[in-house]
């Protein structure tokens, strides 16, 4: 939004070339804004036509095309999803047109947080035991030692570890071994047992499913040790012995996982997960672009920004391509759209299903101008790489990574790749918590802040009133630093994270 049409009233326009003005307040029908008199009723959030729109012709927010006209649409007319549709449309990719050369700062220059720096470079915000699973049929044996140990109170004297967290999940029996589920399933294991804000980790199985721990280890030439311990109920004989080796071998771990504290560690040690759920028509223009104005000050201090949800990106992607570090980066982006057109395509779906009944309420109207929104959480910066689901982030910088816009499905692909912190902006209100990856949550509007206070970090909604974005990125950036260093996000307070596990299935399940 520029500077110069901050809002002062109770329309919004957000580029000069607009024929939508965004509502900042419930505007009756009949009443009269700025000279514009409305048709009909228009909530909160949700657009006015500020001049006639044809049929047929294009409707444009953020200075890009949302849609189409579905019929003739009168200065004053509410526009939403009764007279718009998605349409076709053309984008010029402009490869890697707009990359520049990114400003680091020295390392003497760069912002500091306490983190716990693992033995291999990487660095932690929290130190979690998981009990993890390769099947769902030992989900409720892993649940039973997570609790048993929480019961017993082991963990009181052990203070550097933050907990311990059951990661269940509902598959792993009937997935071949050399097909793209068991390849996903194995990186998303692989992936949350050694990101950084891990201290130790158990695999559960049953014994016959169809992923084999033995050859999840042999595939990452893992061996056990103090802080990685592997059994199955049918080896091990039953759900009760079970569940004691399992409480015996977290005990074995506490001293070890508990042998690390809090060091001064640089931003660029910073991997930060960017999710956004629950959008409404303020998500573009408030939460959205101050998170993506604190991930410019991330990557200026040498940190690591993941955008993900590609099909709510879809219809943006041209303003990713544009900003790719070289031609491949992008043209590995438009590969990516290109096999979820087909995948929707195959199952009976198209891209426009997204947005959500909720994300309509809220003022959305297309999954173009929901992407437009969305794709703002990324800053300004180079894309630097692009990676498919759970991959390893090992690039610097702004990167993207595939993943669907289902939000436990894409953060955990996030948090399997290594982000270490997540933020998680919302304008309808999404109850949402990571475990391990701590989430601050941004709302989108005084509102649903307001109304939600013990699930919200920060208020963006008071970018409508006039607070720069730069202001509100700041804030956003410093609360990053305060929370890797310890501070407890409200979804950690209420104990978000351990059913937020939820690994992508992309093939057959049989």
């Amino acid at each position: 939004m520029d500077k110069a049409t901050r809002p002062t009233t109770s329309l919004l326009r957000l580029h000069a070339t607009d024929n939508v003005l965004v509502a900042t307040r419930i505007i009756e029908k009949g009443e009269t804004v700025d000279g514009l008199t409305a048709t009909a009723k228009v909530m909160r959030g949700h657009k006015i036509a500020a001049e006639p729109i044809a049929n047929r012709q294009p409707i444009r927010k953020f200075g890009q095309i949302i849609g189409f006209a579905k019929s003739d649409i009168a200065r004053g007319d509410w526009v939403h999803e009764h007279n718009v549709v998605m349409g076709e449309l053309a984008h010029d990719y402009a490869f890697a047109q707009a990359a520049k050369k990114e400003e680091i700062l020295p390392e003497n220059q760069r912002a500091t947080f306490q983190g716990y720096r693992r033995k291999n470079g990487k660095v932690g915000t929290r130190n979690y035991i998981g009990i993890m699973t390769s099947v769902n049929c030992s989900a409720t044996v892993a649940a039973h030692i997570a609790r048993e140990v929480e019961r017993s109170g082991m963990l009181n004297d052990y203070p550097n570890i933050d907990g311990i967290v059951a990661l269940t999940q509902d598959n792993g029996c009937v997935i071949d071994y050399r097909g793209v589920i068991f390849d996903t399933f194995k990186r998303t294991a692989w992936g949350y047992a050694t990101n950084p804000n891990m201290g130790g980790v158990m695999m559960v199985g049953l014994g016959c499913e169809g992923f084999q721990i033995p050859r999840f280890k042999e595939a990452y030439k893992v061996e056990e040790n103090e802080l990685f311990r592997t059994m199955t109920i049918q080896e091990t004989g039953g759900t009760k012995k079970t569940v004691e080796r399992g409480v015996s071998y977290v005990r074995e771990m506490l001293k070890a996982v508990n042998d690390v504290k809090r060091e001064t560690c640089l931003a660029s040690d910073l991997v930060v997960a960017l999710q956004c759920g629950g959008s409404d028509g303020y998500s573009g223009i408030t939460a959205n672009p101050a998170l993506g104005a604190a991930v410019d000050i991330l990557v200026r201090h040498g940190g690591t920004g993941i955008l993900s949800e590609t099909p709510e990106i879809y219809g943006a992607e041209h303003l990713l391509t544009r900003r790719a570090a070289t031609k491949e980066v992008g043209e590995k982006l438009v590969g990516i759209i290109k096999w979820w057109e087909d995948y929707t395509r195959r199952n009976n779906m198209e891209m426009n299903n997204n947005p959500s009944p909720g994300n309509k309420l809220g003022g959305l109207t297309t999954i173009l101008e929901k992407s437009l929104g969305a794709a703002a959480k990324g800053g300004t910066t180079t894309m630097q790489a692009v990676y498919n689901y759970a991959e390893p982030v090992t690039t610097k910088g702004f990167v993207f990574m595939d993943t669907p816009g289902y939000d436990p499905v894409g953060a955990t692909g996030q948090v399997a790749g290594g982000a270490n912190l997540m933020c998680f902006t919302t304008g309808r209100g999404s109850a949402y918590g990571n475990k391990p990856c701590p989430s601050i949550k941004l709302a989108t509007n005084t509102d649903i802040y307001t109304r939600m206070i013990d699930d919200m970090d920060i208020n963006c909604g008071d970018v409508i009133e006039g607070v720069p974005l730069e202001e509100k990125g700041k804030q956003i950036f410093d609360l990053m630093l305060k929370t890797a260093s310890g501070q407890k996000t409200k979804s950690e307070e209420l104990g978000y994270g351990e059913n937020e596990y939820v690994p992508w299935y992309i093939g057959a399940v049989m």
